[in-house]
């Protein structure tokens, strides 16, 4: 997805985007660790926009082969026809290449960026008999959540090593609140209710809620309010059902959205 030209749009937490464009400028890919919906996707759509460079997304899932980055032969018309991946096409264009939720991916699929991810910015295709040399355009960079990370699920440290990392948390309250109000049009007001009862989803303790309430959620929330739901409507549909399907905790996380939204009927 690309960002709307006329409002590209991010605010840097911290030093985010110094450290993005030195990296780049380098020649290094990057390496963006952080919660669910906390806007790494949406930083790499914005710097894509500010460097002026195509973006090519591939989301990681475990079936996720080589040759759907790479490129495969595939029937058309009774002849083979070579077909590139989109890594393949990033490669040759000089596009940014985002990969994410990387460690989705088989290690077996990411060792296929080892020699893009050092000094050599190289690509061998076997199935061509080539190796393609980046384009000095070209950007690599994947992102994962480390929350999900599992002894099955987590990086080759020799595919860390070969890259910069950038970490990413939710924004602080006025900045977020700030997001919030941006991306849906929700007045200042419910944004600030929304980023407080946020606040306090996040510091729940429990198992039964795999995720704490990201940036995300609340622009959804905040985008069904524009639309005439109350606040604790729109919650209970974009928050709360999202977050858990664990009966005790959805329940815990309805009374939060009274106590912070209003008590009213639904």
């Amino acid at each position: 997805m690309a960002l709307d030209t006329e409002r590209p749009y991010y605010q840097p937490v911290a030093n985010e985007v110094t450290v993005f464009r030195a990296a780049y400028r380098q020649r290094l890919p990057v390496l963006l660790k952080g919660p669910t919906g906390c806007g790494k996707t949406r930083f790499v759509e914005a710097m894509a926009h500010a460097l002026d460079r195509p973006l090519i997304t591939v989301s990681c899932h475990d079936d996720l082969t080589a040759a759907d980055l790479v490129g495969r032969y595939l029937l058309r018309g009774g002849d083979t026809e070579w077909v590139d991946g989109p890594l393949t096409r990033a490669v040759r264009e000089g596009a940014l290449c985002y990969l994410d939720e990387v460690v989705e991916a088989r290690q077996d699929t990411t060792v296929v960026l080892h020699p893009l991810a050092d000094h050599r910015r190289q690509l061998p295709i076997e199935r061509l008999g080539i190796t393609l040399d980046a384009d000095p355009g070209f950007g690599l960079i994947v992102s994962y959540n480390p929350g999900y990370q599992s002894v099955l699920k987590d990086l080759k440290d020799s595919t860390r090593q070969r890259m910069i990392a950038i970490e990413f948390d939710y924004p602080g309250p006025e900045l977020e609140e700030s997001i919030v109000v941006t991306e849906s049009g929700v007045g200042s007001p419910e944004a600030a209710q929304l980023v407080r009862l946020a606040g306090a989803v996040r510091r729940l303790d429990t198992a039964t809620v795999r995720e704490v309430a990201s940036t995300r959620v609340l622009i959804s929330t905040a985008r069904l309010i524009t639309e005439g739901l109350s606040p604790r409507e729109a919650a209970r549909a974009a928050l709360a059902g999202p977050l858990t399907d664990d009966p005790v905790a959805g329940r815990g996380l309805r009374e939060l959205i009274d106590v912070y939204l209003g008590d009213s009927e639904v």
